[in-house]
């Protein structure tokens, strides 16, 4: 199906024999997905590295966009809520991309070992999100991580050597500034990156700005402005979004609760809770509920990003 003339090409030949639903592999950190769905998904993301191999994906921040295709890579350097849909992906021909776990500790072994120029204060806090072309060297790579699950017993040893030259290859393209701020402690996406995974952690709790802003060692207005630069939105809509998120997947087992799930994902008056829930997902809560039954499988799609 897919002749291997190019590593694109073996890209998505290994990818389409080796995907599964839950998107794992024998390989702690890579995973693969290969998805016919055009319908809209709404994830919380992790920190990962997204090479696309065949078909694309539109991916909704907040009130960016940001697409990208065969050929062409997707970075996201920390927890967020999004929405996407896969493009034109078909029976005949899936979306097919591998994703990339990736960890914090690993970069910062990295950046200690390299001559990479060190992240100071007075560098911007870059977005969370950040999208390129795949290089010959970055596909090589992957093609090779790939080709590992044809070898088991090679595949402890030498996948952790391709997955740090893969880390070597971001942190030393365009994006370099961007994955470097993962692995630095004191950088302005880790004490933004504490504040999301709390508000991810707690998000039925009610949420002091004052409180996040001091623990992220910054005034609140410096807060909200790195806040706003990293996630594209303000903290309050970033924990609505999650809510609201949670309160979709709640709906899968408890579909006549409304008013109950409501109320567990944090809202005390209802109407609010209906009024923002169809602005997100475009239909009403009883709605999406008695469309959840009859296509229980579609929420519970996993894909990356």
């Amino acid at each position: 199906m897919f002749p291997a003339t190019g590593p694109l090409d073996e890209i998505r030949r290994l990818i389409a024999a080796n995907a599964r639903d839950d998107l794992r592999t024998p390989i702690e950190g890579l995973l693969l997905s290969s998805v016919a769905s055009t319908a809209p998904d709404h994830s919380l993301t992790e920190p990962l590295l997204v090479v696309m191999a065949q078909g694309g994906k539109r991916l909704l921040l907040g009130d960016e966009v940001f697409e990208y295709h065969a050929g062409q890579f997707l970075v996201v350097t920390t927890c967020l809520p999004v929405t996407g849909h896969f493009v034109k992906a078909t029976d005949q021909a899936p979306s097919l991309a591998l994703g990339i776990t990736l960890h914090p500790a690993k970069i910062a072994q990295l950046l200690l070992e390299s001559p990479i120029t060190r992240w100071s204060r007075t560098t911007a806090v870059a977005p969370a999100i950040a999208t390129g072309t795949a290089d010959p060297e970055l596909l090589d790579a992957a093609v090779r991580l790939l080709r590992l699950l044809d070898h088991p017993t090679d595949a402890p040893v030498l996948a952790p050597l391709i997955e740090r030259e893969i880390l070597w290859r971001l942190l030393t393209g365009p994006h370099g500034g961007t994955i470097r701020q993962i692995g630095l402690a004191d950088s302005g996406l880790s004490h933004i990156d504490r504040s999301i995974r709390w508000i991810r952690d707690n998000y039925t709790q009610p949420m002091r700005i004052a409180d996040l802003a001091a623990s992220a060692g910054m005034s609140e207005s410096a807060f909200h402005r790195h806040f706003r630069a990293v996630t594209t939105m303000s903290p309050l809509q970033f924990q609505k979004r999650i809510r609201l998120q949670q309160a979709r997947s709640l709906l899968i087992s408890r579909p006549s609760d409304i008013a109950g799930i409501g109320h567990t994902v944090g809202y005390d008056s209802p109407t609010q809770f209906n009024r923002e829930y169809r602005r997100l997902f475009g239909v009403p809560p009883g709605r999406d509920a008695a469309r959840l039954r009859h296509e229980p499988a579609s929420p519970s799609l996993r894909t990356l990003p």
